[in-house]
């Protein structure tokens, strides 16, 4: 469907497809998080055409420039710390709450979906709001640590960095494994507010559609996955996705 008010019988149908599912797995990206005010990374006014990434975002950086790259980071947390989870984070948690067996994958790192109330959230690329000490492996949310130039460990005082995943490091394995395993047996699958550019996560998906799970998707934009999508909403996810949350809703209390 085009840019537009999302439409009552799609609307209706994403919510029964939701409704149906025995798991429903939404897989989010920045696009989501833009809503909040968090820049996205690519585009033409994404961040890293402003900042280069091979300075900012990898551990050979990190090693040459620890001080700069925490610069860098602390500016990033201060704009998440003020962002504030929007209708989509919101409905998403909603969502949750109502289907039984219901998990957010996210690309994100700002943590908006806990924020919002989600709790059964994966995060394949880590979360800003954490650090991680390079000694070890100890990790504090980013409050329980001293804002300096070069945050310590407060269990051995060795260099903390950021609970991210840079660019030339792998996943976490556990994360992976968990994301795939969950690809195999959802039976929906929501697409929201990511380009799909991006693997691993740009790989769940095609194994959902190997199981024929049904998908839906909210972007502004077409992916490779547009074509094949059940529903696909050309709209801002917290456009469409209160409108889905509200059916769902009155669909449980209904049944009460």
């Amino acid at each position: 469907m085009s840019e537009s008010d999302p439409e009552n019988s799609l609307i209706e149908k994403a919510a029964s497809l939701i409704r149906e599912a025995g798991k429903a797995t939404a897989l989010t990206g920045a696009g989501i998080s833009a809503e909040s005010g968090i820049p996205t990374f690519r585009g033409k006014d994404g961040l890293w055409q402003k900042y280069d990434p091979e300075e900012l975002a990898t551990e050979s950086a990190f090693r040459q420039n620890p001080e700069r790259v925490w610069e860098w980071y602390w500016f990033r947390i201060d704009l998440v710390r003020k962002a504030k989870p929007n209708p989509g984070h919101l409905a998403l948690a909603e969502m949750e709450r109502l289907h039984p067996d219901f998990m957010v994958m996210t690309q994100n790192v700002d943590g908006l979906h806990f924020r919002a109330g989600s709790r059964n959230v994966l995060e394949f690329h880590g979360n800003i709001m954490r650090a991680r000490c390079t000694s070890c492996g100890r990790k504090f949310d980013v409050d329980e640590i001293k804002r300096e130039k070069l945050p310590r460990c407060p269990e051995c005082g060795d260099l903390l960095r950021p609970d991210v995943v840079w660019f030339g490091e792998s996943l976490d394995p556990d994360v992976l494994e968990k994301a795939d395993k969950r690809a195999r047996e959802t039976d929906l699958l929501l697409v929201v507010g990511t380009s799909l550019l991006v693997y691993p996560a740009a790989s769940i998906p095609l194994l959902a559609k190997e199981r024929e799970a049904r998908i839906i998707e909210v972007n502004l934009e077409e992916t490779y996955i547009s074509a094949e999508a059940d529903i696909s909403f050309r709209n801002k996810a917290g456009e469409v996705l209160p409108l889905i949350a509200e059916r769902l809703r009155r669909y449980y209390e209904n049944r009460s």
